[in-house]
């Protein structure tokens, strides 16, 4: 088996990215066997896995004890259900939203990241908020409070929107004392989006980040870190305060997202932390021809530091079960009170 490696659409840099890493790849063969399909899923996330070392440093993750531990349980007698029961395991070890195994009968993946907290969002209470008369554009829900405090709900970056929708909903709420944009529930998506949408709430080229990339097979083999800049739109800004709402289920794009937002001096993040899923994911195949994504590429904050597993919002708020009783949603209402001040 050749472990091929395929684009993962989501920013410019994906092309050259995808060379680096398949400059790597290795040619060894496996059969298709149990045993086989192991070994060759084991070595593609050796090789080219992104957060080896810093899972180790995290929480002890020894990826050559995890070999051992799962080799003997892949034997020539299995079903692929068995197999593939085996080969989640051995994945869901790396603790990771952006890691999977697509196959005809199932999707392996680890939800962890947010399946063991609080949700904090309520639909019920999002559709009292924005009633029925609310303006959509594109993907963005909007609408203003009666306190005079705008609101965006964005639930995917992966629906898509235009310059002229952003003009169009900041335009009408320009005459509101802040914004609220609500991400909670937000999975991720594409990262055009997000910077996009980030950069309507700067007005200078601001540093939000670092990327480096794979240069090799050993876990440590990585190139410098390269800076990450959000440009300014050209077209109308917000100039006013911010409030960015998050919870757990806020990972992928939307955790790029935040990060950025968090840079900004007008921005206040509000809610719980965010689920993560710093890592920029490729795909593979093992010779049983079942695909499985990884992170490839790590992406690091203005600081440095990884955001593989969230970041901490400025505002910590959970939602609590006397304010839903209430019909009041506990995050929304503190952002109205700290951009009413």
């Amino acid at each position: 088996m050749s472990i091929r490696v395929f684009r993962y659409i989501g920013m410019a840099l994906a092309a050259a990215l995808l060379l680096t890493l398949t400059s790597c790849v290795d040619e060894e063969e496996y059969p298709d066997t149990p045993q086989g399909n192991m070994e060759a899923l084991w070595k593609i996330i050796d090789e080219h896995y992104c957060f080896l070392d810093y899972k180790k440093g995290v929480y002890g993750l020894d990826w050559q004890a995890v070999y051992n531990k799962y080799k003997v349980r892949a034997n020539d007698k299995m079903t692929n259900a068995q197999l593939f029961e085996v080969l989640t395991g051995m994945l869901s070890e790396l603790r990771d939203g952006h890691v999977n195994l697509s196959t005809s009968f199932d999707y392996g993946r680890n939800w962890s990241w947010f399946e063991n907290y609080p949700a904090n969002v309520s639909d019920t209470l999002l559709r009292r908020y924005l009633g029925t008369d609310y303006k959509m554009a594109a993907g963005l829900n909007y609408c203003i409070f009666d306190d005079n405090i705008g609101y965006i709900r964005y639930e995917s970056f992966l629906d898509d929107f235009g310059d002229g929708n952003l003009d169009d909903a900041l335009a009408y709420m320009l005459l509101c004392r802040g914004l609220i944009i609500d991400i909670r529930g937000n999975g991720g998506g594409d990262l055009v989006n997000a910077e996009k949408l980030a950069a309507r709430f700067t007005n200078e080229k601001t540093l939000v980040g670092y990327v480096q990339h794979k240069t090799g097979p050993g876990h440590s083999d990585f190139s410098s870190m390269e800076p990450r800049y959000l440009e300014p739109s050209s077209r109308l800004r917000w100039q006013k305060p911010v409030c960015v709402l998050t919870n757990r289920k806020v990972f992928s794009a939307a955790n790029e997202f935040t990060m950025y937002m968090k840079t900004l001096p007008l921005v206040t993040i509000v809610g719980d932390h965010t689920g993560g899923g710093s890592g920029m994911p490729f795909s593979s195949s093992l010779p049983n021809g079942w695909g499985v994504r990884f992170s490839a590429v790590p992406m690091y904050d203005a600081d440095g530091r990884s955001c593989e597993f969230g970041i901490a919002p400025d505002v910590e708020v959970q939602l609590t079960d006397e304010d839903f009783l209430r019909g009041k949603d506990t995050i929304i209402e503190a952002a109205r009170k700290l951009l009413s001040k």
